[in-house]
């Protein structure tokens, strides 16, 4: 919200919001910087919807028991969903790159962007995380590229008309995967220019007949892939491989400032959209070796006492086994800190949430888990994280639920030792990243 807010506030028009943490008082470094914008903050308690507002726009998380909500029904204002007018912006661009999938969007939009704005495209941005070489989850720019982060979740994936679409895989999040599988299919049948899809990912192989247009693919174990990874080095926090470009027969050498098989694929992405648009891979690598990363993922805070602790924004048993993967590459036990980010989620892959737990932890390594981010609003609480922990002590892992996330500080002062990582694992909410701060003071 908070980006596509900055987008047209930059186009000229008059921006109010409300936000119920700005209420509450958290993460006031990020309101900070929709007020020197130029963007009015009010309560949200319906005071900012007035009778001259053109429209009210929503995310798809804000229900109509909302004050703001009621109080423009009231008045007769129009309600827009948020995806709604960032697709009528993105399908007026003359190229528009839709990065799509369950995990990794918000990355291989960030290194595109990087990439495109190194080679001088000038793209204009909107991404779901805050890109660090621009400090900011947007950017406008003057060129005929937009890129931007395409959600699945809420369905608004289906009103995209991308040149160049992009699915890096598929696994369970928040629907299930006979439904990603529908709404990823259809996605890359609407591209008219190019589909950048990963051939290591079985089930989006098996959609490859169903692109409506030129396809440039990629992977690390896949021999007909057109970008291939070979000759991998993962370090603690970087990465360095080899490109073969199946075309040209080339090989070309990557240096990445991420660490993870995970970002190898992501950088593979990037570089196919980069290769559709008619960049070298030359050129385009030294972009994407300038690309410093996304807030939260896999950020590191800060190391004290020999405790290192990291702030992630995994949270689908895809990203949670991505993240515990390149961890356990290297030295160190682990104190694993999750806060599921909704009950809804919670109900839908808990079980698939505590077999990757189970799956990566060792008998060293400790899982702490609090209750699950609440905004607000009516949802099933049926299932608890005391019930996931349930699981996976029964499959002898060590876990320990936590009813207030503050308990956990004590915990962590008192147990936690030189050469441990303390990872903190969770979406939605902002305030994780404050938490992750008050850890590594505590120690």
């Amino acid at each position: 919200m908070s980006s596509l807010a900055a987008i047209f506030i930059q186009k000229g028009y008059c921006i109010l919001g409300s936000d119920r943490s700005c209420d509450q008082g958290t993460s006031k470094e990020k309101f900070q910087k929709l007020l020197d914008m130029g963007i009015k903050l009010f309560p949200q308690d319906g005071s900012g919807i007035t009778n001259d507002l053109d429209a009210l726009i929503v995310s798809s998380a804000v229900e109509n028991s909302i004050p703001d909500v009621k109080a423009a029904i009231d008045l007769n204002i129009p309600i827009r969903k948020r995806a709604e007018l960032l697709v009528e912006i993105f399908n007026e661009s003359k190229i528009g790159i839709s990065v799509a999938g369950t995990s990794g969007k918000s990355t291989v939009t960030g290194m595109i962007a990087t990439v495109l704005s190194y080679a001088g495209f000038d793209p204009t941005v909107m991404n779901g995380g805050i890109i660090n070489n621009f400090e900011s989850n947007m950017r406008v720019g003057m060129g005929e590229v937009f890129v931007t982060e395409t959600d699945e979740s809420d369905g608004s994936i289906v009103l995209y008309n991308p040149d160049i679409a992009v699915l890096n895989n598929i696994a369970l999040d928040h629907k299930s995967l006979e439904e990603l599988e529908i709404l990823f299919s259809n996605f890359i049948a609407k591209a008219s220019n190019a589909v950048v899809l990963n051939f290591d990912d079985e089930k989006i192989k098996a959609l490859a007949d169903k692109a409506g247009a030129m396809i440039f693919s990629y992977a690390i174990e896949d021999q007909s892939a057109l970008l291939k990874a070979c000759n991998i080095t993962l370090e603690p926090s970087s990465t360095s491989f080899d490109i073969y470009e199946l075309d040209t027969r080339k090989t070309y050498q990557v240096n990445l400032r991420q660490s993870g098989e995970h970002n190898i694929y992501n950088a593979l992405a990037c570089l196919s959209v980069c290769k559709s648009v008619g960049l070298q891979l030359d050129i385009a690598i030294k972009g994407l070796e300038e690309f410093t990363g996304i807030k939260r993922r896999f950020e590191f805070i800060g190391t004290k006492n020999g405790i290192t602790v990291i702030d992630d924004f995994a949270h689908n048993p895809d990203k949670i086994s991505a993240t515990l993967k390149t961890l356990k590459l290297f030295d160190g036990n682990l104190i694993v800190i999750f806060q599921p980010h909704g009950f809804s989620p919670l109900k839908l892959m808990g079980h698939e949430i505590a077999e990757s737990f189970v799956k990566h932890l060792s008998d060293q390594d400790i899982l702490l888990m609090t209750e699950p981010f609440y905004a607000g609003g009516t949802t099933d609480r049926s299932i608890s994280s005391k019930d996931i922990v349930d699981i996976i002590v029964s499959k002898n892992c060590n876990a320990i639920c936590f009813k207030e996330r503050m308990d956990i500080l004590p915990f962590i002062k008192s147990n936690a030792k030189s050469g441990d990582r303390i990872v903190i694992m969770g979406a939605r909410d902002d305030s994780l990243s404050d938490f992750a701060q008050e850890i590594l003071d505590v120690l």
